[in-house]
């Protein structure tokens, strides 16, 4: 992975990409500093030491601690995921949207577009439970969170969340066109990671008081290398079925006639189901809490405590669902019976057509469930277990399987532009010098 980076920075424009993915990274953890008007960060601090292993306290890890913090980031980038779930999901079953999406650029700009609208709205009902989470949160000494709190605070915090929201979507679309990796996930994994610095003084600061025990604090750095390799290996792993090319002769040339195969992923998804599965689930649980006040929410909100057993299977059903949906978007096994037809290339004993199609369904039908059951396993099994621990590392299965899955994904890509500019370093080094009659 080093010698990688360092190859990246010897080419000028990688260099420069992976340059400006840095730059925006550190303009947005700056916005995750900048509180909101009239807030008294340190009594929402400690407040959010006591909510560490609630709901809220799962939200504040996927905003890169905005909410704990006031800040203009507070929402983060999940009002703008929950809008693309739903888009996802109606591109599914409205005819409107399944046309969209078979329109090409046209089609995805428009779906986009309704994306940031469905966005706006999302943030807005997300701000207004912010503020008023905010007026009613008090500091264990009792010391009120919000100094002046009214009408007048609402409006400013609604109008500056949902712009810090609009904003980090824009972050993102300029880390995706112009840098390197996926923007959006990029800016999630940046949040997390951001948070590992603290935990880590936090677990030796515990070790040295006598709080944890250094067998649990062992036992905690093994089990987060242990997902590592998990995910590593998971996440590389393939289903490489055999494709033959039968022989075609086009004019005095003969095109064909190889083998290769078709590597399909056991986790095509990658971590798109994590993510979408805890914006499915932080949200309706996030309002809930903003908006507490009677018997029935304060149950819902022990329903929904990440450490409850209906939390972990709706979670890991979600994640499992999530996973061949997403599956089914990105890998459609009909297009690709149709492109291996329309070049000679068959499945040794497999007749073309709707027979391959259906033969690859099966195949993807398989091996996506083992990588969709191990990716639930991961991010609920060791959360439980840390927290067991008495470890700061409450949601560590999910962080890690963020984090690791998205910088595979990154250093997948930044290989691939290492690939392809050597290959224009070997043609710029030759001359093509035309034959002398």
């Amino acid at each position: 992975m080093l010698g990688t980076l360092r190859n990246a920075f010897k080419i000028p424009d990688l260099r420069n990409k992976i340059l400006f993915t840095l730059a925006m990274f550190a303009v947005y953890r700056l916005g995750g500093h900048i509180p909101l008007p009239g807030i008294n960060t340190s009594a929402l601090a400690s407040f959010f030491e006591t909510a560490r292993a609630t709901a809220l306290g799962l939200y504040d890890i996927f905003v890169g601690g905005g909410l704990s913090s006031g800040a203009i980031f507070g929402l983060g980038i999940m009002p703008y995921i929950s809008a693309s779930i739903i888009l996802q999901l109606l591109g599914a079953a409205m005819p409107y949207y399944q046309k969209l999406q078979k329109e090409g650029e046209e089609g995805r700009r428009k779906i986009n577009q309704h994306t940031r609208y469905l966005t706006i709205g999302i943030a807005a009902i997300q701000a207004l439970g912010v503020c008023i989470f905010l007026e009613s949160a008090q500091a264990p000494s009792g010391e009120p969170v919000v100094i002046n709190p009214g009408l007048s605070f609402r409006l400013l915090s609604i109008i500056t969340l949902i712009t810090g929201t609009l904003f980090i979507m824009w972050l993102g679309e300029l880390i995706t066109d112009r840098g390197i990796g996926n923007g959006i996930s990029l800016i999630i994994m940046i949040g997390i990671i951001a948070r590992f610095p603290r935990d880590f003084i936090t677990t030796f600061n515990m070790v040295r008081i006598g709080a944890m025990s250094p067998i649990a604090a062992v036992v905690t750095v093994i089990v987060i290398i242990g997902i590592i390799a998990a995910v590593v290996i998971i996440t590389q792993g393939q289903r490489r079925v055999p494709v033959q090319y039968a022989q075609r002769v086009i004019g005095r040339k003969i095109y064909g006639g190889r083998s290769t195969h078709l590597p399909l992923n056991v986790n095509a998804a990658g971590i798109i189901p994590i993510i979408f599965a805890q914006a499915v689930l932080t949200f309706p649980a996030t309002i809930a809490r903003f908006f507490s006040g009677s018997d029935w929410i304060q149950n819902l909100m022990v329903f929904f405590s990440p450490m409850n057993w209906l939390y972990n299977i709706v979670y890991a059903g979600l994640i499992v669902f999530f996973a061949y949906f997403y599956t089914a978007v990105v890998l459609n096994p009909i297009d690709i019976a149709d492109n291996m037809k329309k070049y000679g290339g068959f499945i040794p004993g497999v007749r073309p057509g709707k027979s391959t199609a259906d033969y690859i369904d099966r195949i993807i039908s398989r091996i996506t469930f083992p990588g969709a059951l191990f990716f639930a396993l991961v991010a609920i099994v060791p959360a439980i277990i840390l927290h067991k621990l008495n470890a700061p590392f409450v949601f560590g299965g999910t962080s890690v399987l963020i984090v690791v899955g998205v910088a595979l994904d990154t250093m997948r890509q930044i290989e691939a532009q290492l690939t392809m500019r050597h290959y224009d370093g070997f043609l710029r080094k030759g001359k093509i010098r035309g034959r002398r009659g």
